[in-house]
């Protein structure tokens, strides 16, 4: 499998831990790096800033294994998130998207792209408005909404969108089932729903499928668990896996996440 992945990037500073600590992440880069570490191919594209982080960050997702040849240095600040851990569970503070506020996909990197089987792209990633491009390319594309689907973003790309992503804590109810219905009406193949502990829920267009999670007996972190899921469960469909081996795939890979801090 070979991934693109496109879009944010953030160095995650968390503040509490050994007197502050800074970890690259982003969930494009994130799913970039899973993606290599369950034995794909990936490439990042994306800017960085010229700055320390910039050159922490290019260096990372290198040393992962990670293609960086459309990873692109612009003058200014690259993203930083501001990231505490309570209980385990990690809580955002502020964000600053540095040269991320005017990222775009140029024609070169579209046609780069229909060198990979599948592009993935979140909430904060710039490209929405690009899906429409990328799918008239003949490129598959995979969307992460987070916890707001309802979102501008999400919605704009949504009808170019063949694998849509989210999350959610309200767990599996009707409404829920519903919610997703409408989705993959306005064109998703697959609308995957990340449930948390419950697992994740897949509509096909024409039934529901459900797995739980892979139990973590040492939880560190959740950072990158959604990533790292949506890393698996790409590899696995576009390997050939039925929806519910992509599924198991995808909480395969982010019980692995759960267990050391940082995303990766």
């Amino acid at each position: 499998m070979k991934l693109a992945a496109v879009g944010s990037n953030c160095i995650d500073f968390y503040r509490n831990l050994n007197g502050g600590t800074p970890f690259p992440g982003g969930g494009p880069v994130n799913m970039a790096v899973y993606t290599v570490r369950i034995g794909g191919q990936s490439t990042y594209i994306g800017h960085v800033g010229d700055d320390a982080n910039g050159k922490v960050m290019r260096n990372a997702i290198e040393a992962k294994g990670v293609d960086t040849s459309h990873l692109y240095t612009k003058p200014g600040r690259t993203a930083v998130t501001q990231v505490e851990i309570v209980d385990g569970e990690r809580v955002f503070g502020d964000y600053d998207e540095g040269v991320l506020s005017d990222y775009c996909l140029t024609n070169e990197d579209i046609e780069f792209i229909k060198n990979y089987d599948v592009v993935v792209c979140d909430l904060w990633g710039k490209v929405e408005g690009q899906f429409k491009d990328l799918k008239a390319a003949g490129i598959t594309t995979a969307f992460d909404g987070a916890d707001r689907p309802d979102d501008p973003e999400c919605q704009t790309a949504m009808p170019y969108t063949d694998y849509l992503f989210f999350s959610t804590e309200n767990g599996d109810t009707p409404e829920l089932r519903a919610q997703m219905q409408r989705y993959a009406a306005r064109g998703p193949k697959l609308v995957i729903a990340m449930l948390g502990s419950e697992g994740s829920l897949c509509w096909d267009g024409k039934e529901f499928h459900k797995f739980g999670i892979i139990p973590c007996e040492a939880l560190a972190d959740t950072m990158g668990a959604g990533d790292s899921y949506i890393a698996g469960f790409l590899y696995g469909i576009t390997e050939g896996f039925s929806i519910e081996q992509a599924m198991e795939k995808g909480a395969r890979t982010a019980t692995d996440t759960l267990k050391y801090s940082g995303a990766w």
